[in-house]
């Protein structure tokens, strides 16, 4: 059957996906720039090749995106620290790719090959990996087929699987044996996931609940923020802090009224409000609303800041470490296409407050479930929570401490996958 599903690929699909992405390349430039670099890659990558120890094995990570990316750092650091290897990784999306080319602890860094029978076997001679190892779901036929016929071990990582799966469907379904069959482990992220993959025809043996490795990415990076010094100490001294992370105008439309009544009662608090996307629209519509109503500041003018109650993030890539100098977060998103990171707020050990739309977010359902977070509907209900968590000191630190134990609980996934990893170093 394998060999009916490789004609169907590669006579059918594969032609039109290369035929789409040399259509989108004309309009958007992050398309183009992706496509181009794989066009010349491999001559790059054979002179970088050259340049490393070959004596070490060699082990490749692959992210669709930034976001799986942060998943695997957790395990890369941990490599490098205990183990002499050269470290691939690849990346599906170009703003993975550029937004990670001085990561330190990678030896390559380049984009996935076009996923053509011949491209692929040339990029693995190229790169000759030992272990291979995909974080969660971003898996291309040809590489995957190509890597079992070499037997080379390739893992699944932080893998899920719905009970429900659109995998699962018939003829969808038996594509994917085909493809499952190549993987020497799948290391899930529940137990429910692990039960799900068996519907594969993959051996139990294969197959382990090990974590998510995102709660040790956070951990780690909650550690790193309390040495960085976002703003001058003392600069909120007699304040309490509440976050806005990653809002939307739908998620604003709810949080910035029940602000305003939010402080009517409670003059010491100040909102620090983190756009989603800090363009500069976005920033004068916030500065826009408040406009005779608070007083507001950017972060880019923070030096100047003389007790403003709003102060409005204009950079990007710092929320992680801005949830530090909170007290009460909000995540975004929620009121929109889906909830945010909720983890980012929850491992400083404060209360976390969201939208209804969470069916997407185990973390967020989790978080309500265990008591640390809860749902707001409409401004009335956001000002409720926000009035009580800022009044009731007591209310607020149990809320906090049940988030901060549902993280430490779920650590430690990086170091059960590292250990599959050395079996086969």
């Amino acid at each position: 059957m394998k060999n009916i599903w490789w004609l169907l690929y590669n006579i059918f699909v594969m032609p039109l996906l290369y035929l789409g992405f040399r259509v989108a390349r004309l309009f958007n430039q992050k398309i183009r720039s992706g496509f181009d670099r794989r066009r010349v890659q491999n001559s790059f990558l054979k002179k970088e090749v050259q340049l490393l120890d070959k004596s070490k094995k060699m082990i490749w990570f692959h992210s669709a995106s930034l976001g799986e990316f942060e998943q695997a750092k957790p395990i890369i650091a941990k490599l490098k620290a205990e183990k002499d290897v050269n470290i691939l990784v690849t990346f599906f999306s170009p703003s993975g790719y550029s937004n990670s080319r001085k990561y330190p602890y990678a030896d390559l860094i380049a984009y996935i090959p076009f996923d053509f029978y011949k491209t692929v076997n040339e990029f693995l001679d190229i790169v000759n990996p030992d272990v291979v190892l995909f974080m969660r779901y971003d898996i291309w036929p040809n590489l995957v087929w190509a890597l079992g016929n070499k037997d080379i071990k390739t893992m699944i990582v932080d893998a899920t699987m719905l009970k429900n799966s659109n995998r699962k469907l018939p003829v969808i379904k038996n594509f994917h044996i085909s493809l499952y069959k190549c993987f020497s482990n799948f290391l899930t992220v529940s137990i429910e996931d692990a039960k799900s993959f068996l519907d594969f025809e993959i051996p139990k043996t294969k197959i382990e609940a090990v974590g998510d490795t995102r709660f040790d990415r956070v951990y780690q990076k909650s550690l790193q923020a309390k040495s960085k010094k976002l703003f001058r100490d003392g600069l909120f001294d007699g304040k309490k802090i509440f976050l806005f992370g990653s809002s939307w105008e739908e998620d604003e439309n709810i949080i910035f009224p029940a602000f305003e009544k939010l402080v009517k009662n409670n003059k010491d608090v100040v909102m620090i409000v983190a756009p989603h996307e800090p363009t500069i629209l976005h920033i004068e519509q916030i500065e826009n609303y408040f406009a005779n109503k608070e007083r507001t500041i950017r972060f880019s003018s923070k030096n100047n800041y003389s007790g403003e109650r709003v102060v409005i993030i204009d950079s990007i890539g710092i929320l992680l470490t801005l949830y530090y100098y909170a007290d009460v977060a909000y995540v975004g998103g929620s009121f929109k296409q889906g909830i945010h990171n909720v983890l980012e707020p929850a491992v400083y050990g404060i209360p976390v407050i969201f939208g209804p739309k969470i069916n997407g977010s185990i973390e967020a359902n989790e978080l309500v479930k265990r008591g640390a977070s809860q749902i707001v509907r409409n401004t009335n209900e956001a000002h409720s929570v926000l009035n009580k968590l800022f009044s009731n000191d007591e209310f607020k630190t149990e809320l906090g401490l049940k988030a901060s134990a549902y993280v430490n609980k779920n650590l430690g996934a990086s170091e059960k996958i590292f250990s599959e990893i050395e079996k086969y170093l």
